[in-house]
């Protein structure tokens, strides 16, 4: 017997995995101690919330240094005990301090336990400083590998940006790094460089000082909204600025551009495209989340990053990515990646950010999925199908999209596009463009700056969709398989059933049979389905992410 199989994809081959493809976490390494001290809500983390961060750093590009102290402000919820924050070496730790009187660290790993000399009491605010220094880690892949980028421009001006999702804020300064806790009333930024350079970072510009003696400046950067701890970052080098205005859904935005002096006439062609996103988004996901903070987007010698109201960009001032359509469909050279991917992290990361690393999905799969929304909105429907198929050859599907919990560890690089294609495939299964609109917008106005579990995502989702989704999710986030729908075709009779799917899979799935359009439910068991051709014609709509099998090959 001849067994033909057909990926259902758009122009492209995906190759399906093996057999023998290991099942999700079988071979996970243990979870060590450090892992779980940095990666759990510990009893040490959990009885203080973060309020704000005053972060104020001086940084020398010469000796390509940062030292500076972190004044930090917390409400007790919790009975009192050592209080975790995190500073990664080669970082030092000097001192911390609360009401003048220096404190006991114990160091374990990235993690400090602080010994608290005054009685905390519940409901209460308290400040302490950590006062830190050193030579942080310094990136040599960004915005992959983490830590503080030191190049020059092209007239060799110091050029320099912080970039550490995946390793953590704490690769450069001390904090609360897990994020589940974000700082409620947000980070006053204060950076001294060089005064021949400008330092940009999140939210607004609330001040310069000059320092004639030190030939310096020190700019202050205040944000007002919660931010996740990875999107607070420092930008330094030889910017000019230009701005514009949005007149959006919350009325005005405030919308600036910082970038190299000699790219400027570049980025106000370029950056053209930053309205046209927040525009498609904003009809998606509802108001930009960060009205008070502002937007903007700043010149890095790295790709790019989604820090919040600090859009970072360095894609060459080209289309596509890297100036290369990911589809290979054509439509990816329609925008530039980085300005839209990133802008649509400013919803999905930021102001709805995972609380767990092992949920990342839910910052890269919905963000994956805006970029084919951006052409749906200013192309088609058609163009944003075609796109979101394309990206498809990027597929792996060899471990499963979600982490392992309380162990700082995120799940597959297939959050992206398969995480995408997931999505997409959720859409045509709710089947009704208006109610997945209002889904999405839903998403964003329910959890606005709050942080989430996938759990909470998932069951937002079903009971606003009326459908029930639980198996689509266990089977695209937590098994790496392909669902794979196999059928054979026998004189006037069609028979189908699932394989490569978990126990109970059982997702609807849109077929043509015949040349009409109809659902079919198929299960784990062969469903028979009756035509009145004697030589009937099936084929499945090429927008579900899923695998076809014709068993006999005719």
């Amino acid at each position: 017997m001849r067994k033909t199989i057909a990926l259902i994809v758009a122009c492209s081959l995906v190759l399906l995995v093996s057999p023998s493809a290991l099942t999700a976490h079988e071979h996970t390494p243990p979870i060590t101690a450090q892992e779980n001290l940095r990666g759990s809500i510990t009893p040490e983390r959990a009885w203080w919330d973060v309020h704000h961060y005053h972060l104020t750093v001086k940084v020398e590009p010469e000796t390509k240094t940062i030292n500076g102290t972190n004044v930090m402000t917390y409400q007790v919820i919790g009975q009192q005990r050592a209080l975790q924050i995190e500073l990664q070496p080669p970082m030092h730790l000097y001192k911390v301090t609360q009401q003048d009187k220096t404190l006991a660290v114990q160091q374990q790993g990235d993690s400090y336990l602080i010994t608290l000399l005054e009685q905390q009491h519940v409901g209460k605010e308290y400040q302490l400083t950590m006062h830190f220094g050193g030579q942080p880690k310094e990136a040599i892949k960004p915005p992959w590998d983490g830590g503080i980028t030191w190049q020059q421009d092209n007239n060799e001006l110091p050029f320099i940006a912080s970039a550490n999702q995946g390793i953590g804020a704490s690769i450069w300064w001390p904090n609360k790094d897990h994020p589940y806790d974000e700082p409620d009333h947000g980070v006053l930024i204060s950076t001294e460089v060089p005064k021949h350079l400008m330092s940009v970072s999140n939210g607004r510009l609330v001040g310069i000082d000059n320092h004639p003696k030190r030939q310096t400046k020190t700019y202050h950067w205040q944000v007002t909204n919660p931010i996740n701890n990875y999107g607070v970052n420092i930008n330094i080098g030889d910017y000019v600025h230009f701005g514009d205005t949005y007149q959006g859904e919350h009325g005005r935005l405030d919308m600036n551009y910082y970038v190299l002096r000699d790219n400027l006439s570049k980025a106000q062609q370029q950056f053209v495209q930053a309205k046209l996103t927040i525009e498609a988004f904003e009809y998606w996901f509802g108001p930009y989340p960060f009205y008070q903070d502002s937007y903007k987007i700043v010149e890095v010698p790295y790709l790019g990053m989604e820090h919040q109201s600090s859009v970072t960009y360095g894609n060459g001032y080209n289309n596509g990515y890297k100036g290369r359509d990911l589809s290979q469909t054509g439509w990816g050279m329609k925008f530039d990646f980085i300005i839209v991917h990133e802008t649509g992290h400013e919803w999905f990361a930021n102001s709805l950010t995972n609380k767990d690393v092992a949920d990342l999905w839910i910052h890269e799969s919905f963000t994956n999925y805006s970029e084919s929304l951006f052409l749906e909105y200013h192309y088609s429907k058609q163009a944003a199908a075609e796109y979101i198929r394309g990206m498809r050859a990027g597929i792996s599907n060899k471990t499963p999209i979600v982490g392992v919990y309380n162990a700082n560890r995120k799940g597959s690089g297939d959050m992206y596009n398969k995480g995408g294609n997931m999505l997409h495939t959720i859409r045509q299964i709710i089947d009704d463009d208006k109610k997945w609109r209002d889904i999405l917008r839903g998403l964003n106005q329910h959890f606005y700056h709050q942080t989430v579990t996938s759990q909470q995502i998932e069951a937002y989702m079903i009971e606003h969709s009326g459908k029930d989704l639980s198996k689509v999710f266990d089977q695209y986030l937590r098994d790496y398989r392909i669902p794979t729908l196999e059928y054979f075709v026998q004189d006037r009779l069609i028979k189908v059933r699932w394989s490569n799917v978990i126990s109970g899979f059982n997702m609807p799935v849109r077929v043509t049979i015949d040349g009409k359009v109809q659902w079919i439910t198929p299960t784990v068991t062969w469903t028979k389905i009756k035509t009145e051709s004697d030589k009937p014609s099936f084929s499945v709509d090429p927008d579900f992410y899923i695998a076809s099998l014709n068993i006999l090959g005719n």
